[in-house]
């Protein structure tokens, strides 16, 4: 039982000692450093703040050389040496925060011995004492510097260390006949730091608020690309869905059309027809999972129809023939619209036709929303390689209210472009307006293979 105090207070010693050694390695490893840091230039101002500093470190050396010779009764030499070291501080603190604030202390503490010294002689009476005005001001840049760079446990550090050797050196060391200045000092030097840390959090919080939008952004555009993607192919299910549809029918019906089929021909016909109805019912599942419900999107304002919002499962899909109708009604929603049909009409994929369409319609709903008022051109150009398509609007005529849309229409064009192997352009035009140009093939192109990276 007696043991009990003395174990008890050796396990306390350690402790504190573990303790105290581990905050001393934190301060090592926090101050002890020479790492460059440099201040970046100002966002609109450039580099007008690193030559105000350079502008305030020769002010605090002349200001600091002028009182120790004037006022402090220090040489000429050691006074120049010491404000050297003071302003020099402040310009080293732009790229090395850390060393310049030990430069600022160690010019400190010179200066403060200097100046004991004539105090207690007598040469030197009433001067100001730890920290010239000079000093101080210096100081306040270093600090300064130091917690814009740093993070905010390094500056509260070297603030309480800074307060620390004030505290020795004029309550504990003490002179004679001088004017203190180690509060003032120290309540200047905190004022600062906290200003510092607030303006370095500001930033950071500014960065990241940037950094989140940039993620957010392309998160949205990722997002639209895949929702885009899932539409164009619930299109093409429907289209291929319905091609199946016809072949179990024609296979059906094709021993009827001959006179005496052999066995060997109704079931190869048979084979067929089960093969073409097993692929639609894989295929009627697949969309049963692309048409849910949280798939579907807004209704579209204008009238024109957004692909593979708001339709039934099974409505035919909107093809060439039906363009006539989309311009009549983009008429009737405000827009001037001229049709520019060219060359003799071929008989194009199924995808192709679609694809042509959905373009189209894009372009126009995009012209109805930033460009109200506008004259729209739309041409449609066959030849033997494929289908040319141009939209065209001119600069809009009305004030362009806020779209509701993601801004992500361009991205859709793209990749039924792409996927079809054709390709897609969109640009302003020198007179205000918008042209969207594409070229589709007829079908014996190979698509290009589609990444899961946004289309620039």
């Amino acid at each position: 039982m007696p043991r009990v105090g003395p174990v008890t207070e050796t396990g306390i010693q350690h402790a504190f000692g573990s303790r105290v050694r581990r905050w001393l390695q934190v301060l090592r490893d926090d101050l002890w450093t020479a790492q460059s840091d440099p201040l970046p230039p100002s966002t609109w101002l450039r580099w007008l703040p690193h030559g105000v500093l350079c502008i305030v470190a020769f002010g605090v050396t002349l200001g600091a050389v002028a009182q120790l010779t004037d006022n402090g009764g220090v040489g000429g030499q050691v006074a120049f040496l010491i404000g050297l070291g003071q302003g020099g501080a402040v310009v080293l603190a732009l790229w090395r925060p850390v060393p310049g604030w030990w430069l600022s202390m160690a010019a400190m503490v010179a200066g403060a011995v200097e100046v004991r010294r004539h105090l207690l002689a007598g040469s030197a009476h009433d001067f100001t004492w730890p920290w010239s005005a000079a000093g101080i001001i210096g100081q306040m840049a270093v600090l300064l510097l130091l917690a814009l760079r740093v993070r905010t446990r390094v500056s509260l550090e070297a603030l309480a260390l800074t307060a620390l050797v004030t505290y020795v050196i004029q309550g504990l060391w003490g002179a004679g006949g001088y004017q203190p200045t180690g509060v003032l000092a120290i309540i200047l030097s905190a004022v600062v730091v906290l200003l510092g840390i607030a303006l370095r959090g500001r930033r950071e919080a500014r960065a990241e608020l940037r950094q989140q939008a940039t993620l957010t952004a392309e998160e949205r555009a990722r997002r639209t690309l895949l929702e885009e993607r899932s539409r164009i192919a619930r299109e093409l299910h429907d289209v291929v869905a319905h091609h199946m549809s016809v072949i179990s029918i024609q296979a059906q019906v094709a021993p009827h059309l001959v006179e005496n089929p052999s066995e060997e021909l109704k079931e190869n016909l048979a084979g067929i027809r089960q093969n073409a109805l097993d692929a639609l019912t894989e295929l009627r599942r697949v969309l049963g999972v692309l048409r849910s419900e949280n798939n579907g999107t807004p209704g579209d304002p204008y009238g024109l129809g957004e692909p593979g919002g708001g339709a039934a499962p099974d409505a035919p899909q909107p093809m060439l023939d039906r363009l006539d109708t989309l311009i009549e009604n983009t008429r009737a929603a405000g827009l001037d619209v001229v049709t520019d049909i060219r060359g003799e009409a071929h008989s194009y994929p199924t995808g192709v036709e679609l694809s042509a369409y959905r373009i189209i319609q894009e372009a126009l709903s995009n012209a109805l929303r930033h460009a109200p008022g506008s004259e729209v051109r739309v041409e449609v150009s066959h030849d033997f390689h494929g289908l040319h398509l141009g939209v065209v609007n001119s600069r809009p005529q009305h004030p362009v209210p806020r779209s509701p849309g993601a801004g992500h229409g361009l991205l859709g064009m793209r990749e039924r472009a792409a996927m079809l192997g054709g390709h897609l352009t969109a640009a302003p035009t020198q007179h205000g307006g918008f042209a969207v140009s594409a070229f589709l093939p007829r079908g014996d192109t190979p698509p290009t293979p589609l990444t899961g990276e946004p289309t620039p």
